[in-house]
């Protein structure tokens, strides 16, 4: 298995032949977790974020402070160094967060129920003047890439290509800058920067990194995931492995500096989430006799919560205290 790379345009715009490439390419690839997507974000948008995100990271700590919000669960703001713990680890990882994601009017009964979720974002406009409007302008942007290549992968189960339309309006997408300092900072050699883990939603996509600590589990090996100029990351979550039923298994993945490596290391990821109220029930065509059912249906908000626990972002009754 290896990780393929598809051009999402040819998909959209190509012929029927190019069009059924696509949908097999990603289906194949999906089988590590992982694709490579040539896309069509504006390359600006992405350079004036990371700029931002870069120059936020370096302000002092007390003004990052500022923007945490408590009661978020990682859902929202900053969440500093040596939180957020991998499922399988004992120990935090060497990194540091900004969350954001699109907010609902007040009264809507998504953020009724969901106020962590869908509440207004947490930026640093106070020590960025501007950077409130460019980094929803990039939320938004790569949330329709997402939607964009979730048509793809549900052409490839045998559902419609709209199947997902639906669970990604008003949904609680996610939008995450990371910045992993440089190992040579961190307390001790237990710490790595980001820890094995699948993540918990239906794809995740990255546009860019700025050095290299990407591996993907795939078999027993780890291999690093380095995409080509002008493709995103892709990577399948939980949700998509049970909605799925197992056709496509969620990508296993970890953050590491390589020996020698020195300097920092940042991205932008952004969580394709459906909406909290979304079943998750695996699609009859995936049902077969070579694939019984695997998964019984359960909602998307209980999924998420149960893994917030599980790596350490609740913030009252923690797994792990630090």
């Amino acid at each position: 298995m290896e990780i393929l790379d598809v051009d999402l345009l040819a998909f959209e715009q190509g012929s029927s032949e190019q069009r059924a490439a696509v949908v097999d390419g990603v289906r194949r690839s999906l089988a590590t977790g992982f694709v490579y997507v040539e896309h069509d974000l504006p390359v600006v948008l992405i350079d004036e974020a990371y700029a931002q995100l870069e120059a936020f990271f370096s302000l002092p700590q007390d003004h990052k402070d500022r923007y945490v919000v408590p009661g978020s669960k990682g859902q929202n703001g900053y969440t500093g160094l040596l939180v957020e713990t991998a499922a399988v680890a004992d120990v935090p990882d060497w990194k540091e967060m900004l969350n954001w994601g699109a907010p609902l009017g007040i009264g809507h009964p998504l953020r009724d129920r969901y106020p962590h979720r869908y509440g207004e974002p947490m930026l640093p406009e106070g020590d960025l003047p501007g950077i409130a409007k460019l980094l929803m302008t990039f939320h938004q942007s790569v949330a329709d890439l997402q939607r964009r290549v979730l048509r793809i992968i549900a052409e490839g189960l045998g559902a419609h290509p709209s199947f997902f339309d639906e669970m990604m309006n008003d949904s609680a997408t996610l939008t995450r800058a990371i910045h992993y300092p440089s190992m040579d900072q961190a307390p001790d050699e237990q710490h790595v920067w980001a820890g094995e883990h699948a993540d918990i939603n239906l794809i995740t996509a990255l546009p860019r990194a700025t050095a290299a600590g990407l591996q993907v589990r795939i078999g027993d090996d780890w291999v690093d995931a380095s995409a080509p100029d002008g493709r995103a990351i892709i990577n399948t979550g939980m949700m998509l492995e049970r909605i799925s039923n197992g056709v496509i298994p969620s990508g296993i993945h970890r953050v590491v500096s390589a020996p020698g490596q020195s300097g920092d290391r940042y991205s932008v990821v952004q969580f394709a989430h459906p909406t909290p109220w979304t079943i998750l029930s695996p699609i009859p065509s995936t049902v077969t006799a070579e694939n019984p059912l695997r998964y019984s249906s359960i909602m998307a908000s209980d999924a998420l919560e149960k893994v917030l626990w599980d790596i350490n972002l609740t913030e009252t009754g923690k797994r792990l205290d630090q």
